[in-house]
């Protein structure tokens, strides 16, 4: 059996992807490159720094995971930046302090699914009082399991229920299914063409984007909308996959970035999907030789350059 991996391990993993989320270009997302919705890079950066530890407390059931790290960062920033993020990367973290996950896709979903199995009536409870304190945009009301009310199933049975209308919910009703097949998928893809991190993160944030009508925009802005955004995304996915040096492609990205922002609207889901499958990467294969890593990095208000180009 493999060693379990460090919880310093885990949450450097963690504050890696999350870094990464942001020093990637990711049009409509808050990122170095632009600010918008009312925030800036730096509030992801506080963000992830606060929920790594949280999330990763040995002693903790996924649903105190998710809990736990969305108050730390609520105390650290006051907004929502990471609820997504959080909620996709808790089963991961559980997983991975029992034993590191393995690099074979089929043995990764058997890991992830026996943790997702696991959960409880209590995870779900805990999971519902960390989305109430995140206040995402949009959340509404449902029939069944609502976030305002006492919990009457187990987190995944939870999940389930709004699997049809929401990717992350997906991810626990499925097993990660999407996060492997096309996150994974298209990160290998990406690298083996010799992108460098932060455009393998553009084209895995891409790739979601282009296929599936992001939850967020839905949410907030209706099904129709999150279509639309889908079709935009499809010609983007394609240039920046197809490019030589996808730095050549830049200022249309930035281009459209401006456009989205100024239409409000922010596909966060499938960022928090791209996060999902990078953390997942890195803990799979944490000692890959140009795995990026934190550097010094400045003080409030200047660009975070933390990431090598190999």
């Amino acid at each position: 059996m493999k060693p379990v991996a460090s919880a310093d391990a885990i949450a450097s993993a963690f504050v890696d992807a999350c870094l990464l989320d942001v020093t990637a270009l990711k049009p409509g997302n808050v990122g170095f490159h632009a600010g918008g919705h009312g925030m800036g890079p730096l509030d992801f950066v506080r963000s992830a720094e606060a929920a790594a530890p949280a999330i990763v407390a040995s002693a903790a059931s996924v649903g105190e995971r998710i809990h736990c790290a969305v108050a730390a960062t609520r105390q650290a920033v006051g907004a929502n930046t990471n609820l997504g993020i959080v909620l996709l990367a808790a089963p991961v973290v559980h997983a991975a302090v029992q034993r590191r996950l393995p690099s074979a896709t089929d043995v990764l979903s058997e890991r992830l699914n026996e943790v997702l199995g696991s959960l409880t009536v209590a995870d779900a409870e805990r999971a519902f009082a960390a989305i109430r304190l995140a206040r995402p945009g949009g959340l509404g009301s449902a029939v069944r399991h609502d976030v305002h009310a006492p919990a009457q199933a187990s987190l995944r049975e939870a999940m389930r229920e709004a699997a049809d209308r929401d990717m992350i919910a997906r991810q626990y009703a499925d097993g990660y299914a999407e996060v492997i097949a096309t996150g994974l998928g298209r990160l290998a893809e990406a690298r083996a063409r010799g992108r460098d991190w932060r455009w393998t993160t553009t084209e895995v944030y891409l790739a979601f984007l282009s296929r599936y009508p992001d939850s967020h925009i839905a949410r907030k802005f209706g099904a129709e909308q999150a279509m639309i955004l889908r079709d935009e995304a499809i010609e983007y996915a394609r240039v920046v996959a197809r490019a030589p040096d996808p730095t050549a492609v830049s200022e249309p990205l930035l281009k459209w970035d401006s456009n989205l922002k100024a239409r409000g609207l922010n596909p966060g889901t499938s960022a928090d999907l791209a996060v999902a499958s990078l953390f997942l990467q890195f803990l799979r294969a944490p000692h890959a030789e140009d795995y990026p890593h934190r550097g010094e990095r400045r003080d409030a208000g200047e660009e975070v350059g933390i990431f090598p180009t190999g």
